[in-house]
């Protein structure tokens, strides 16, 4: 899907919105402060009052501005990149390259890299996990899967919802939203789960990703039902389906949400402050849920 999610499909839906000057299949009630023309989120930088259009950004004449300030940057602040869903495209390849490493190599590969608070592993002949000092495990095991079904509906919804999102955020902030999340769901996870229970997939980086979405969704003020729907499936998959990590998804959504809510919602004057300011919150309380369990295990 190369749009946020419930974005309309032609330039003239039943909406009745105008479509982007630059994507017209894309509907937007959003529209240049300069030229008026209207502009999607891919499309929309903002300015003192309201959103510009690239080419009234480039053009920047009259404005008083520095060159530098005329840049074209997204909603949250990022740079306008050629390509917007590059980060995402890399992460698919990431984790589609581990999992063919995890077919190839066995479970030896993943039982090394895996969430595990802390057990013996027979394979190794020791006691293994993160309460015994294996922190990396935190990021790795967002980058493994235990099936095909798994990765392949983990990979559908990064592109579905992460292309759109990161042309919406700028690949920074994508990243630094990516992996607080992830880790804030792999905290919760090692806080909450049985100590000899692995766990793996990139589910809470990416339910960090549908909260990130909604609150975007809102900023612009898009119909939120088609994310808030799917959002809904996905937690009731996730409280009744069996052997998932419930608390991977609650962790990512949650810091998914804060996290997100300061991308889009910081003042120009403090922005970059208070968007990364956010990202150290969170990733200060996965700090704290891991020591606190660390020193439950040990």
């Amino acid at each position: 899907m190369d749009q946020v999610p419930g974005s309309p499909q032609d330039p003239q839906g039943a909406s009745g919105l105008p479509g982007c000057y630059r994507h017209p299949d894309r509907e937007t009630g959003i529209s240049c402060t300069r030229c008026e023309r209207p502009i999607c989120p891919e499309c929309m930088i903002s300015a003192s009052v309201g959103f510009q259009c690239p080419e009234c950004v480039r053009e920047g004449s009259g404005t008083g501005h520095a060159p530098a300030a005329n840049q074209p940057r997204t909603v949250a602040g990022g740079a306008v990149t050629a390509d917007p869903r590059l980060v995402t495209k890399i992460l698919v390849g990431m984790n589609l390259a581990l999992f063919l490493v995890q077919l190839s190599v066995g479970d030896r590969f993943t039982d090394q890299y895996d969430l595990l608070g802390r057990a013996f592993v027979p394979e190794f002949g020791s006691v293994e996990g993160v309460a015994e000092g294996q922190w990396y495990r935190l990021v790795t095991a967002t980058f493994l899967h235990g099936s095909i079904m798994h990765i392949a509906f983990n990979m559908l919804s990064l592109w579905w919802i992460g292309g759109p999102l990161e042309a919406a955020l700028g690949r920074v902030r994508y990243i630094a939203l990516y992996l607080a999340s992830g880790i804030a769901g792999s905290a919760l996870t090692y806080l909450l789960d049985e100590q000899n229970q692995p766990s793996l997939g990139a589910s809470g980086a990416i339910f960090g990703l549908f909260g990130a979405t909604a609150i975007l969704m809102r900023r612009l003020n898009y119909d939120m039902r088609p994310v808030i729907a799917l959002l809904a499936i996905n937690l009731l998959i996730t409280a009744f389906w069996p052997n998932i990590a419930w608390q991977a998804h609650v962790g990512g959504l949650v810091g998914g949400v804060i996290v997100g809510y300061a991308m889009v919602h910081a003042p120009r004057e403090r922005r970059s402050l208070i968007q990364f300011g956010s990202c150290a919150l969170v990733l200060l309380a996965a700090v704290v849920m891991v020591v606190v369990r660390t020193g439950q295990l040990t």
